[in-house]
């Protein structure tokens, strides 16, 4: 029987909902395979996230040491690593968020094991189980199997539903993390950039701005806190400075998939069309008739965005 292990992430010992999308992969993942569903969870001071997790009827495995405390990938690896060949865990699995991505390899390389990230879907059933990922910036999805005995892979969040409690309450258990890694690496701090507006990728509204806005994005976080949604952007506006990384919307920035999604300025290069095409509703502000987005757009306006959002924005606020 094969055994899937979710590693879940919290921040101040609270579940991030990550995780469930996490969950939700690892269920499925077991279905097909015939096996059991396990979780892991490292850090300090995190019973409220293991009792949240339990809640779900999931397996809990505890590693706590303070050593452990920070998100720290050289530190936490090796922990989790031992945990998985304890377990005998065939499938090693997270969300795919900046966390994960600096974890996972790490766990992969000291497991020797195979490794597919930003899975979209699970193909086959038994040990020939598949995953389906995007390759070329989202042009390719390809359905690669892997070879190795122990197989670990990251999933995106926006292609499987949020995990709802399933079964009895699952158990909690206080697992040895093992000796402490060697490892230069250091946590000095962490500052967190905390605003009124939702997480861009948990919002239900997204509004992003792009070279069109020529720096100005005041129209675009008008309209975004006009409709409660999150401020995104694309590549060539952070790379030029104009708004900050954690914006940006694309392959190598956030992937979201809310139920609208607003691009005004943005051409739509594939490199951002792979961020967010996965939206319900998209709609598109650009000068240009001939740009890209307007090709996946639901709706499409070809006008200057300064003139059509301060509009727009004015039209939901009468509406109100």
């Amino acid at each position: 029987m094969s055994k899937v292990l979710i590693v879940a992430e919290h921040g101040g010992g609270t579940l991030r909902r990550a995780t469930l999308h996490a969950l939700s992969a690892g269920r499925e993942l077991t279905r097909r395979t015939g096996g059991e569903l396990h979780c892991a969870l490292v850090g300090q001071a995190v019973d409220r996230a293991a009792e949240a997790l339990a809640a779900l009827g999931v397996a809990v495995h505890v590693l706590q040491a303070p050593e452990l405390a920070e998100p720290v990938a050289a530190a936490q690896a090796p922990a989790l690593a031992r945990l998985a060949q304890r377990l005998s865990a065939t499938y090693v699995g997270a969300a795919s968020t900046a966390y994960a991505r600096d974890l996972l390899p790490r766990v992969a390389a000291r497991l020797e094991a195979g490794m597919a990230s930003d899975v979209l879907a699970f193909g086959g059933d038994g040990p020939a189980v598949s995953f389906r990922r995007p390759m070329w910036a989202g042009n390719v999805l390809a359905d690669v199997e892997i070879a190795s005995p122990v197989k670990v892979f990251t999933v995106r969040i926006t292609e499987f539903p949020a995990a709802l409690a399933e079964g009895a309450r699952g158990t909690v258990s206080r697992d040895d993390p093992g000796p402490p890694a060697g490892t230069r690496t250091r946590h000095l701090g962490f500052t967190e950039q905390r605003g009124t507006r939702p997480e861009l990728t948990e919002a239900r509204v997204v509004v992003s701005g792009g070279r069109g806005t020529r720096g100005d994005f005041r129209c675009v976080e008008a309209l975004a806190d006009c409709l409660g949604g999150a401020v995104g952007a694309s590549r060539a506006a952070v790379d030029a400075g104009w708004v900050p990384n954690d914006w940006q919307v694309g392959q190598t920035g956030k992937v979201v998939a809310p139920e609208l999604y607003l691009a005004a300025g943005i051409s739509g290069a594939i490199q951002h069309l792979a961020g967010m095409k996965g939206a319900r509703v998209i709609v598109a502000v650009n000068k240009d008739p001939e740009a890209p987005i307007f090709q996946i757009a639901d709706y499409g306006l070809v006008a200057d965005l300064f003139q059509a959002l301060p509009a727009l924005t004015a039209k939901v606020r009468a509406s109100r």
